[in-house]
């Protein structure tokens, strides 16, 4: 069971209406503290909205709103772990057509005088179980990785090194800040926090747990604003020190910037204004990689690039030039019942794509206690242009193409996107075979797909922002016409990196 099936075990009764402006709850409603009507919000990865709605239809049942500002989602939890969705928040209360005044002091006051006035204290409760949660599962972390080491120490089991354990959970803190440099997305709009003016020092969780025991801790919070459009009067950093400073008059919290409890969230996209309530730490897209390159894919990304080609069971599911193995891996942790292919022609990415299915298999392991029989994966390196694969044998490939900027060049790829597309066309089965293909530079994209019209026709164009670029991934269906092989004098073959 997954860590956020587990926490929405405790949220069962999610009540979500397609026209609802707010959340209201009467006592009649609330049978138990794990049976609460909230609305639950939810960012994914702009471009892939459509994706995850249909994923939450299809996984849990219920109904789901697109919101206007692109890259939010809200829908009815249930028992189920959702792996398009970046974060998840409770909504405090949204307002779809807000009046924003025309005086910047009188929005600020009324942002004040709204701290009062929100109904939070359902989605408080929805906070308070997802944290007790959080903690629990901390501390069945800490007791199986004390039994497997016991277990290793004994030799009754498969040995794990954890001093590569070790390794893995440090070096998986420090990692988050390059996936954090390679995958910020720069959308145009203004993030702000507020700054409490004294910042707690960190203490030993064993003095935490004391402190806890022996009277009431005064929860430390922050607000953070999230600020899209060009008719306010107001910045993001108004808004959340305002805003925050009345929160901080209601609740009695303490403001701090870095080791807070509760983050409050100010959402606004032109005139719609949503209050909500973090429910997970960092970005559930770094569930799966533990080492890094320079050009790692989200995994959220990775499984809405997935569902677009939507794999059967039985399936092989390739990708030529996995870097990290982010798409594989992805898809063999979702889809166990294909077999995936990673590969690369780098050795340093594809080792990087090796230890992160070794990390995946040893947390599992951990989870577990007991040995895994292993993933549904196997990486290789290899040369886009000249796959080790028979002809025909694929039935998906599912791949993120040089951009050009970070990896190759805008040149190079004039040349690599044809070999590509005909190498791919050449293990792809004839008329099911399909193809997902993420490129910024659509251009090139574009000119190499128009000389493979007779093998590849385009089904679907979905545009997503990638670390701040527009790029878009192309679905693609492998027509009936079989693959000739081109003369030797084309001088098609060949790597072209």
């Amino acid at each position: 069971m997954c860590d956020i099936e587990e926490a929405t075990n405790q949220l069962l009764d999610v009540n979500l209406h397609e026209n609802q402006s707010s959340v209201q709850v009467t006592e009649s409603d609330l049978r138990s503290e794990s049976e609460l009507l909230v609305t639950i919000g939810a960012t994914v990865p702009t471009g892939f909205e459509q994706t995850a709605a249909d994923e939450v239809r299809e996984k849990l049942g219920s109904s789901c709103k697109i919101s206007r500002d692109r890259g939010k989602i809200y829908f009815v939890i249930s028992v189920h772990c959702l792996r398009s969705v970046d974060n998840l928040f409770v909504v405090v209360q949204e307002f779809q057509d807000y009046q924003f005044k025309q005086i910047k002091e009188e929005v600020l006051k009324d942002f004040e005088d709204l701290a009062g006035k929100l109904p939070w204290s359902n989605p408080l409760k929805v906070w308070k179980i997802n944290a007790s949660f959080k903690k629990k599962k901390a501390k069945r972390k800490k007791i199986n990785q004390n039994l497997s080491k016991e277990k290793i120490n004994n030799g009754q089991e498969v040995k794990i090194n954890q001093r590569n354990v070790k390794k893995e959970f440090t070096s998986h803190a420090l990692d988050s800040h390059i996936l954090d440099y390679y995958e910020n997305p720069a959308i145009k709009e203004e993030v702000s926090t507020l700054v409490g003016d004294d910042l707690a020092s960190s203490k030993d969780e064993t003095d935490e747990s004391s402190k806890e025991e022996t009277e009431p801790q005064v929860l430390k919070f922050r607000v953070t604003c999230n600020r899209a459009g060009e008719k306010h009067c107001f910045t993001s950093n108004e808004a959340a020190r305002d805003f925050g400073g009345a929160v901080q008059d209601y609740f009695k919290w303490k403001a701090d910037m870095t080791n807070f409890d509760v983050e409050v969230l100010l959402n606004i996209h032109d005139n719609e204004v949503i209050v909500g309530i973090a429910l997970t730490e960092e970005s559930l897209h770094r569930r799966n990689i533990t080492h890094f390159g320079p050009t790692t894919l989200r995994s959220t990304l990775a499984y809405g690039m997935l569902r677009l080609c939507d794999p059967l069971p039985y399936d092989i599911i390739v990708d030529p030039m996995c870097g990290t193995g982010a798409i594989p891996i992805e898809g063999a942790t979702e889809w166990t019942d294909c077999f995936h292919i990673a590969g690369d022609n780098n050795p340093l990415a594809v080792n990087r794509a090796a230890n992160n299915i070794a990390s995946l298999l040893t947390k599992s392991q951990i989870k577990e206690g007991k040995p895994s029989w292993g993933l549904p994966i196997d990486a290789v390196q290899w040369d886009i242009c000249n796959l080790p694969l028979r002809t025909g044998s694929v039935d998906i490939i599912v791949t993120d193409l040089p951009f050009g900027k970070r990896m190759g060049s805008k040149k190079r790829n004039w040349n690599l996107y044809p070999a590509c597309l005909r190498e791919m066309s050449r293990v792809c089965t004839p008329t099911t075979g399909r193809a997902v293909l993420l490129t910024q530079d659509t251009k090139c994209f574009t000119k190499a797909l128009s000389g493979m019209r007779h093998v590849w026709r385009k089904v679907d164009t979905v545009w997503v922002n990638v670390g701040g670029l527009r790029a878009a991934v192309y679905v693609l269906i492998r027509t009936p016409q079989a693959f000739v092989y081109p003369s030797e004098q084309d001088g098609e073959k060949g790597t072209l990196w």
